[in-house]
């Protein structure tokens, strides 16, 4: 079973109607009880980063996440829920991640060339830097997903397995061990993301 974890701020519903769609069984849950008994972990958000970091420290949520990644279950951050996975952001001033990968999150427009609009909307094509990650398993470099964000993930290079480029490559997932991340919405991305999601269903 598959917990999406519920603390306030995500795309819920979506996530967990596609993990349903391709034969899942996933929950939607705060519940403690159901977290420490689910497979799979997944993490959503939409937002701003210190609100959501809040909200998911509010219930002690953030601490049983870490226990439950630390202890080796696989759990999968999911745009904004990518983001809390690293040491900070410096999303309107400097607040703390969960750190469970090196890492800090930061804005993209430093980094794109004048003429790019932020926030980065739209469908993009995956790069694999390193090669293909088991989370990409069923997918080709080259597929399309599909992007909402003005921030991104940097200093990570050692857990980055795909980019994309929107006039500069911007981090698009990253994996340390058994936790990944998305900076793109694979419910949101059709088959491509669908395929996404039962690769994750299967590390």
């Amino acid at each position: 079973m598959i917990a999406i974890i519920d603390y306030g701020v995500g795309n819920l519903f979506s996530l967990c109607c596609s993990f349903k769609y391709i034969g899942l069984d996933a929950v939607i849950t705060g519940d403690p009880d159901v977290v420490k008994n689910a497979d799979k972990l997944v993490l959503p958000g939409v937002g701003a980063f210190a609100d959501a970091a809040a909200m998911l420290r509010k219930d002690g949520l953030a601490e049983l996440v870490l226990s439950e990644a630390r202890g080796g279950k696989p759990l999968l951050g999911v745009c904004l829920g990518m983001q809390l996975l690293f040491e900070k952001s410096y999303e309107f001033g400097e607040h703390k991640g969960l750190g469970l990968i090196r890492g800090v999150v930061a804005p993209i427009k430093p980094r794109i060339p004048d003429g790019f609009k932020v926030p980065h909307i739209g469908w993009n094509a995956l790069k694999f830097p390193g090669g293909k990650s088991p989370l990409f398993k069923y997918i080709d470099e080259g597929e399309h997903v599909y992007f909402v964000h003005s921030f991104h993930a940097e200093e990570c290079a050692e857990s980055t397995i795909a980019t994309t480029e929107y006039g500069a490559d911007l981090t698009a997932a990253v994996a340390y061990g058994n936790v990944y991340g998305t900076q793109f919405h694979p419910e949101k991305s059709s088959a491509v993301g669908l395929r996404i999601l039962q690769a994750f269903a299967e590390v």
